[in-house]
């Protein structure tokens, strides 16, 4: 099965579907009204020619982000537009396919390294957000040096994918579902300031949600979950999976069970 992101139809006729009035000092400018364009293309965009205008998808975004459903431009929408957050797509529940990788072993090689951490505190780093997840399933991860399930790189716009970074801020990563090729594949925008803690963006808590995808989890608009679609940061040392991601997983690969770790 070809694995993608999902990703954006473009229908520039319905930008002005959205009542806009860039010369109001309260309203939104022309500039707000090409990011709500942008934005709905690419994380809540048409289906099959399924026909939904962008008031529609405008109105599915809020409510996704449990906002007030008005079906228009409003500072609160906007300020969720603006958040730096993930690549991958808010699909909604009739369009989600699950895809599950079928073995409980699973390689990842690290291709290249940041330079805003040393190679070693990557290593952990990254060792550490997969541990999220085989903490609490049978899944167990390799780190290896040649060609693996998951593959994880750091890349600066255009980077061979059809998916290109967009530069600081916005779009922190992306991962792709399970499967051959580039399924699984791990993707974070060499443009951002990665760190171990709080400053600019931790390299943890994104790198544990892009392998929630990699696994097979789509977002979660559970605020506060993990594989919620804005970035928030939060104390990584003190971090514990939150009870809706470890079901969702749970669901896909079963519990964690020591006995079949041992063997």
């Amino acid at each position: 099965m070809k694995n993608i992101l999902i990703c954006a139809t473009v229908f520039l006729p319905s930008l002005f579907a959205i009542p806009i009035d860039p010369g109001s000092a309260d309203g939104p400018s022309a500039e707000d009204a090409k990011l709500l364009q942008v934005y709905l293309d690419k994380f809540f965009p048409t289906y099959f020619k399924d026909g939904r205008s962008l008031q529609e998808r405008l109105r599915e975004m809020q409510e996704y982000f449990h906002l007030a459903v008005t079906g228009k431009m409003d500072k609160d929408t906007l300020n969720v537009m603006k958040q730096p957050r993930c690549g991958v797509s808010d699909v909604s529940e009739r369009h989600k396919a699950t895809r599950i990788w079928n073995k409980q072993v699973l390689t990842y090689r690290i291709n290249n390294y940041t330079p805003d951490l040393p190679r070693s505190m990557v290593d952990k780093t990254i060792a550490r957000a997969f541990r999220v997840w085989s903490d609490v399933t049978p899944l167990m991860f390799q780190k290896v040096f040649r060609r693996a399930d998951i593959e994880i790189f750091f890349a600066h716009g255009a980077h061979g994918d059809n998916h290109s970074f967009d530069g600081r801020g916005n779009v922190l990563a992306h991962a792709y579902f399970p499967g051959p090729g580039i399924g699984g594949d791990t993707h974070f925008d060499e443009a951002e300031k990665w760190s171990e803690y709080n400053k600019e963006v931790n390299l943890f808590l994104v790198a544990a949600h892009e392998f929630g995808h990699a696994l097979g989890l789509s977002h979660s608009n559970v605020a506060g979950s993990l594989m919620f679609p804005s970035y928030t940061y939060s104390k990584p040392q003190f971090f514990r999976l939150p009870n809706n991601d470890r079901q969702r997983i749970q669901r896909l690969y079963g519990k964690y069970n020591q006995l079949n770790k041992s063997q």
